[in-house]
């Protein structure tokens, strides 16, 4: 079908790129990561050997059986303790031996003494809004040492504290250690596919207030997508090998290009017990963007509160445009989106995935295994355990900038300030034009007052539980049920109205979670928080957490269960 085939378009060095997540090559690199999780173990005193997950699993887990199904279910207080213990050593033994991943960052930290490729904000700046050399070097002590004493002395230029950097170094006891997964290195700097992301960013700010329905029928993304073709690296999904309105800001994952750009998870009406839940939400304030002039720009750099709250809007709307995504991932619970979309595929007695013992009872129902409590229950465990991979990504490992950070350099290269090596496709885009004719400066306008939060890029957060939880959905749930009559988002956002796209019977629940998870995702670089390349590479690192999660609870479950098969994000299947 057409958009199968632009699916599988998205070009083999998007897919090359997907791929990556769960085993970097182990290619020469100017610089591996601050502290590995192996050279930490070893600073605190502790054996190694935790490994990555996702790549295989060994037999010794995956084929445990309970005692129950052996017919000694009947066994003493010690016979069950002692079957306790051996699940415990057998996942441990499990993840221990599946190879673990160098950890590599892009190399900007040690090419550039001003490390104007890293992140900095809340640390001191100069009047540039470079960082303070020696307040960074104290940060580099502390991930590197790993020492709780050395985090305390990281100097802030403000009153914004740094948003938890040592949770990445958590351990969490099911699934892989999230220190032994990882992402491949973002992209540098000066690098073509940096300045391609900036650009879509850019021009991701000037669309904030043009409606979804909208895209490619006005002059503002038509704009866009003339400029996006012109880059000579960028990395979002194409349709004959041309950014198009039904691919402009979408993402990379199957299902992401039928139907509406909202997924039917953030629309349609969904029950919490006898809770009935119009998704209507409070938005923001139309052409209200922040931090367009230097001096506010720099303020966020330092770290240098308090900030406003938006400007929220008196009556409450359906999601219909960036700037109300931007608004939903800014004020979310952390696994909202899935909950709201368990209790829409749990409601709507959407099938469960065939793997599902219970399928075949006769006369029993799952519920704490297998059932509505088991997958709701899991979500916020997904979650959880994701957040801390990604933590450990973000500060011991990757320490990227912001889009914000780079619009300074942007900015400060423009006007002659400094001169940074940014490749000429950012600089010679005509999104730049728009943006100074508009704000006055060249920095990348900002959805909140308070820019981003306080701690790294790359990867993403909001990401990362997206690609968990949405992954753990499409192993619970039927990924190939059609959703009847699918909806989109009137352009005023007051009322639903029917889709009757070509494709509205090809909307399914696989494709929506996958979609879904790209709209959360994608809504944060809507914003100017994030990059195409955080979001991406997020959802894959969730995807493994989930992934690992699933295969070690595997061996504690009594009934007879031969694994879940469902729908990477890239495309393949793979049972659990």
């Amino acid at each position: 079908m057409k958009h199968e085939n632009q699916i599988d378009e998205l070009s083999t060095d998007a897919r090359q790129r997907l791929n990556t997540t769960l085993e970097v090559s182990r290619l020469p690199s100017s610089r591996q990561g601050s502290l590995s999780r192996r050279s930490f173990l070893s600073h605190a005193g502790t054996s190694t050997g935790i490994a990555a997950a996702g790549i295989g699993f060994p037999a010794l887990l995956l084929s445990a059986k309970s005692k129950a199904d052996e017919g000694e279910g009947e066994g003493s207080e010690e016979s069950r303790r002692s079957r306790s213990y051996e699940i415990r050593v057998a996942a441990a033994r499990a993840e221990r031996t599946i190879h673990t991943p160098h950890q590599i960052n892009n190399g900007d930290e040690e090419l550039y003494p001003n490390f104007i490729g890293n992140y900095s904000q809340g640390l001191p700046h100069n009047s540039i809004g470079e960082v303070d050399p020696a307040a960074y070097g104290a940060l580099l002590t502390a991930v590197k040492s790993g020492a709780s004493l050395d985090f305390a002395k990281i100097p802030l230029g403000g009153n914004v504290k740094l948003a938890g950097p040592q949770g990445g170094l958590t351990f969490d006891l099911q699934g892989t250690d999230g220190g032994q997964l990882t992402i491949p290195p973002a992209p540098k700097l000066a690098s073509a596919e940096r300045a391609g992301e900036m650009v879509e960013d850019y021009w991701m700010a000037l669309a904030r207030d043009t409606p979804f329905s909208q895209f490619g029928a006005e002059p503002i993304t038509l704009a866009a997508i003339a400029d996006l073709n012109k880059l000579s690296d960028f990395r979002g999904p194409r349709a004959n090998g041309q950014v198009t309105a039904p691919t402009l800001f979408r993402g990379l994952t199957p299902g992401d290009l039928i139907g509406p750009y909202l997924s039917q998870f953030f629309l349609l009406p969904v029950s919490l017990g006898t809770l009935n839940l119009k998704q209507s939400y409070a938005t923001y304030a139309p052409d209200k963007d922040y931090l367009t002039d230097f001096a506010s720009w720099l303020k966020v750099q330092d770290g240098q509160g308090p900030f406003p709250s938006p400007t929220i809007v008196s009556s409450t709307t359906y999601l219909k445009s960036a700037r109300d995504l931007g608004a939903w991932v800014r004020g979310d619970v952390p696994y909202q989106a899935y909950l709201v979309a368990t209790q829409w595929l749990l409601g709507n007695k959407v099938p469960f995935n065939a793997g599902n013992p219970y399928l075949k009872s006769a006369n029993q129902a799952g519920l704490l295994t297998f059932g509505s409590a088991h997958v709701q229950g899991l979500l916020g465990v997904v979650m959880a355990c994701a957040l801390k991979a990604m933590w450990h990504q973000k500060w011991f490992v990757h320490r990227t900038l912001r889009p914000l950070a780079y619009g300074g350099l942007v900015h400060n290269t423009i006007t002659g300030v400094a001169k940074y090596p940014l490749h000429g496709d950012v600089l010679n885009s005509s999104a730049i034009g728009r943006i100074v004719a508009k704000h006055g400066s060249y920095l990348l306008p900002a959805a909140y007052p308070e820019g981003n939060p306080q701690h790294p890029s790359y990867g993403e957060g909001h990401g990362v539980i997206a690609g968990a939880c949405a992954t753990l959905l499409k192993a619970f749930f039927s990924e190939s049920f059609v959703i009847p009559q699918p909806m989109k988002a009137s352009d005023d956002g007051q009322s639903l109205l029917a889709y009757t796209g070509a494709d509205a019977g090809q909307i399914t629940v696989g494709g929506e979670l996958n979609k879904l998870a790209s709209n959360v995702a994608l809504g944060r670089n809507m914003a100017g928080v994030h990059w195409r390349s955080d979001a991406t590479q997020a959802l894959l690192l969730g995807e493994a957490v989930t992934i690992s999660i699933l295969r070690d609870n595997r061996a504690t479950y009594n009934e007879s269960f031969d694994g879940f098969t469902f729908t990477k994000f890239d495309g393949t299947t793979v049972t659990v």
